[in-house]
């Protein structure tokens, strides 16, 4: 009985995977000697070196050493200058910024960018959003300098929104110094700190929201009770506001005497 078989494919036999061996040892040589080169450079290199290997086969080896997933490297921090953490002698010398995040009741995560002046510890806004980007940082910071005035500097983390270069340039056409603080050491911003610990057990923790909309007006009725009815011990138990119209009461004794 005749199967019709060619005589290619009844003599064909597979050859053994053992083979690759060669060329998982070449592939590991030259992603050695270059990191960031990708499969294509890598492929062409090898045939330059004379290795006759199909490009199918190299890339199921490629794959199977998991060179196609792509690494992660470490991102490269200037040096941050440690400076200490005192309480400026007036408004306007020094904000604080920082992210928090939680979640609504259906799982979709939403993020908090807060603000607060560090002479009196009045938070200055709190803007709730799904995404916040170095854009929306802007327009926020645009919008509190029309209505407070503009900062001498801002302390911040090394998140991406604030290292970004938008956000840098930014400052930078605005005359604001950007206060980097040394890499895992929240200590460095205290004061922002203190205050995301507040809103993180008075609202965060303490409500279940169903909507953006919702997180936004519980967090505005607190805001206004965090800064003219709330006595800070900081401030020898004045509020924000208060603790403002004590100093200037002073200034204004200060200079009549």
């Amino acid at each position: 009985m005749s199967l019709n078989l060619s005589r290619t494919v009844f003599y064909y036999q597979a050859e053994h995977r053992a083979c690759d061996t060669l060329i998982i040892a070449a592939l590991d040589r030259l992603t050695g000697q270059y990191p960031i080169l990708g499969f294509l450079k890598l492929y062409h290199i090898l045939r330059k070196e004379g290795h006759v290997w199909n490009h199918k086969r190299v890339y199921r080896v490629y794959k199977a050493m998991k060179l196609n997933i792509r690494r992660k490297k470490k991102r490269r921090l200037p040096e941050r200058v440690k400076m200490p953490l005192s309480q400026p002698d007036h408004m306007n010398h020094s904000w604080s910024m920082d992210f928090m995040s939680d979640c609504l009741q259906d799982g979709i995560r939403f993020r908090t960018l807060n603000i607060i002046d560090d002479f009196n510890r009045e938070a200055l806004t709190i803007d709730i959003d799904t995404s916040i980007a170095s854009g929306r940082i802007i327009r926020c910071l645009e919008r509190i300098i029309e209505d407070s005035g503009k900062p001498k500097q801002i302390r911040v983390d090394n998140g991406p929104e604030f290292t970004s270069f938008i956000f840098q340039q930014w400052c930078k056409d605005n005359d604001i110094h950007i206060h980097y603080i040394q890499p895992g050491k929240p200590t460095q911003n205290a004061f922002i700190e203190r205050f995301n610990g507040s809103y993180r057990r008075e609202i965060l923790n303490a409500y279940f929201f169903n909507s953006i909309d919702e997180v936004r007006e519980i967090t505005q009725s607190w805001l206004w009770h965090y800064n003219a009815t709330r006595p800070h011990e900081a401030l020898n138990n004045l509020t924000p506001f208060e603790f403002i119209e004590h100093k200037q009461n002073l200034n204004i004794f200060e200079l009549s005497t």
